[in-house]
């Protein structure tokens, strides 16, 4: 008995699939960016130093994923969207048993 069995679960909010959104657009960049391609851009110095070239594209990378995570906390933070995405959030489940529009 009980009725755990039938919840359907909540659907994903605002800030989670914004979360979503930039993780996905960091994991698509960093495979655009592979090292390979990388090392074929520097192909000279690729060759005469392997492990340098590989530990450049390592240090790249580390660096630009932490700046993109940062400026993106900085523009959340800034423009407050945590609270406002709930807040959406929580004006769109409220109108859900509404008939009319909400104007």
């Amino acid at each position: 008995g009980g009725d755990g069995g039938s919840a359907v679960p909540a659907a994903p909010g605002r800030s989670q699939i914004f979360t979503a959104v930039v993780d996905t657009f960091l994991e698509k960049l960093l495979e655009a960016g592979s090292y390979q391609r990388f090392a074929n851009c520097y192909r000279c110095f690729y060759k005469a130093q392997p492990e340098v070239t590989r530990s450049i594209y390592d240090q790249f990378v580390e660096q630009l994923q932490r700046s993109i995570k940062e400026e993106i906390q900085e523009v959340k933070d800034e423009g407050n969207l945590e609270v406002l995405f709930n807040s959406l959030d929580k004006i769109v489940e409220e109108a859900k048993g509404r008939e009319e529009p909400a104007w």
